[in-house]
């Protein structure tokens, strides 16, 4: 079983003249000499360096306090989360699922193998608790794949301990500056292994030009930024860590919208069917999440509610009904990222990304090109709007407005694209759209909660149970959308006379 754990830490180049004296760093009572520790790792990656390219880490290491795999994922600068699994001959199969969406279909091999002679001090205060860990490293890299190079070098490293303050990390930093010793110019010890052997760095991917220049490199910019998103979640949604699954789905609903919205930009002919697979991607990511999140809603209203007025054992009944959209859920999100379909559309945006189908329009003035593109999405909005809240209260005005938080929601990627373009107008816009995405939003789970209340309330009835609490939550949810409702025309109103596109 892997365990993961967020390692901040920090490294900086050394004359091998050892290290320095730290007892001056404020907070530091004492400096323990922990003795030295050999490690031996082989790194491996695709022999394009896939992982590499992506500041992606994955080694097996012996030797140490923490030998076996590690796989490490970039989340900023000198900070990484740290998947570790016990030593074994193999890789085990929850790492790799960890690095599939970088490596795809190909197949890892070892690169670089780092031998380390690692002098290890402990910083503890006044308890004796630790702060960090600094360790002298004598390194010798061997060059595994794509030829036989190999180098040596000495660094420091400073590692904050678990749940620390980074901030220590800067008082250390000073008093390292002070003797002389600058941080490194390497992210890594892979990095600076693959730099100086034979064969260097690996190539980065294709991004398009560092500053958009048409309106085809801001769409582009956007599209490539949203395909990153959905292979860098990718690992999160495996962990099933807090909004993972939510944000690998918002990046599909981006690049979807992105390619409607810009059709005149990049070939529908091309995008569409991009566009179907993507919101195949987000239904599966979809299941079991929509419940849990209505569940939520309902389980906290019910907690307002006072005990003198819940009849029935309506907290267990919605209880199991949001175990019951869980269960199976993971196991078959799993499943589908571990498909040939899903690793197919990953291809597919990399193709994308590297050869995009642009059209005419792409070439032109990104003012003039991408705020034609918003206004026609925003006037969509504003129709769907109108016309939903002259329908009477009721079915109609209901799916009405669920069609303008859609087109709302659309029209606020496509200010969110198009903001390095057109600046201030296009921030106001998306600013506005994602108010009223909010305010339909909440009318949307209104209509969802009350048809779920109507369905539990008939389980109830037949199973012989009081449907009284159902009710009184069915008529909150009613108050809610009419709440809604009432301020929607005020509230379009401040928008349109704010929208300046």
């Amino acid at each position: 079983m892997a365990d993961a754990k967020r390692e901040i830490e920090r490294k900086y180049e050394s004359d091998d003249s050892g290290l320095p004296d730290l007892t001056g760093v404020a907070g530091v009572a004492n400096v323990v000499d922990k003795g030295t520790a050999e490690l031996d790792a082989t790194y491996h990656d695709t022999s394009d360096l896939r992982l590499a390219s992506a500041r992606v880490t994955l080694r097996h290491r012996s030797g140490g306090s923490d030998a076996g795999w590690h796989l490490k994922l970039p989340v900023a600068p000198g900070v990484r989360d740290e998947i570790h699994a016990p030593l074994s001959d193999t890789l085990p199969d929850e790492l790799a699922a960890l690095a599939r969406s970088r490596v795809r279909e190909g197949r890892l091999v070892p690169v670089i193998r780092l031998r380390t002679t690692r002098d290890i001090r402990h910083l503890v205060d006044t308890d004796g608790a630790l702060l960090a860990e600094v360790s002298v490293d004598r390194v010798r890299a061997d060059r595994l794949f794509g030829g036989k190079g190999r180098a040596q070098w000495t660094e420091i490293e400073v590692e904050l301990a678990d749940g620390g303050d980074p901030a220590f990390l800067d008082k250390v930093e000073k008093r390292l500056g002070k003797a002389g010793v600058r941080p490194s110019k390497s992210a890594s010890k892979l990095a600076r292994a693959l730099a100086e052997t034979k064969g260097g760095r690996p190539r980065p991917p294709k991004t398009g030009p560092a500053s958009p220049v048409t309106a085809g490199d801001h769409v582009m910019a956007y599209v490539r930024a949203q395909r990153d998103a959905i292979v860098e979640l990718d690992p999160a949604v495996r962990l099933d860590t807090e909004e993972g699954v939510h944000d690998m789905r918002v990046a599909t609903r981006r690049l979807r919208s992105t390619f409607r919205t810009f059709g005149k930009v990049l070939d529908r002919q091309v995008t569409d069917p991009i566009a179907d697979e993507l919101k195949w991607l987000a239904g599966e990511l979809g299941v079991g999440r929509d419940q849990e999140v209505l569940a939520e809603r309902l389980l906290a209203d019910l907690a307002d509610v006072p005990p003198a007025l819940i009849d029935g054992p309506v907290h267990d009944r919605l209880r199991h009904w949001a175990e019951a959209g869980e269960r199976g859920s993971r196991s078959r999100l799993l499943g589908v990222l571990d498909s040939k379909r899903y690793l197919a559309l990953l291809d597919t945006l990399d193709a994308l990304a590297a050869d995009p189908p642009l059209l005419k329009a792409a070439a032109g003035d990104p003012e003039e090109v991408l705020a034609k593109a918003v206004r026609r999405d925003f006037a969509k909005v504003a129709d769907l709007i109108e016309t939903g809240m002259a329908e009477p209260p009721g079915h109609d005005r209901d799916l009405g407005l669920h069609e303008a938080r859609k087109k709302a929601k659309r029209t606020r990627y496509a200010a969110e694209a198009a903001r390095p373009a057109l600046g201030r107008p296009a921030k106001t816009l998306l600013t506005s759209m994602k108010t009223l995405q909010t305010l339909l939003g909440e009318h949307q789970d209104s209509v969802m909660a009350r048809e779920t209340l109507r369905e539990l309330s008939a389980v109830a009835h037949a199973a012989g149970e009081s449907t009284f609490t159902y009710g009184l939550l069915y008529g909150r949810e009613e108050q809610r959308a009419a709440a809604v409702e009432a301020g929607a025309p005020q509230a379009w109103e401040s928008i349109t006379a704010a929208t300046p596109l």
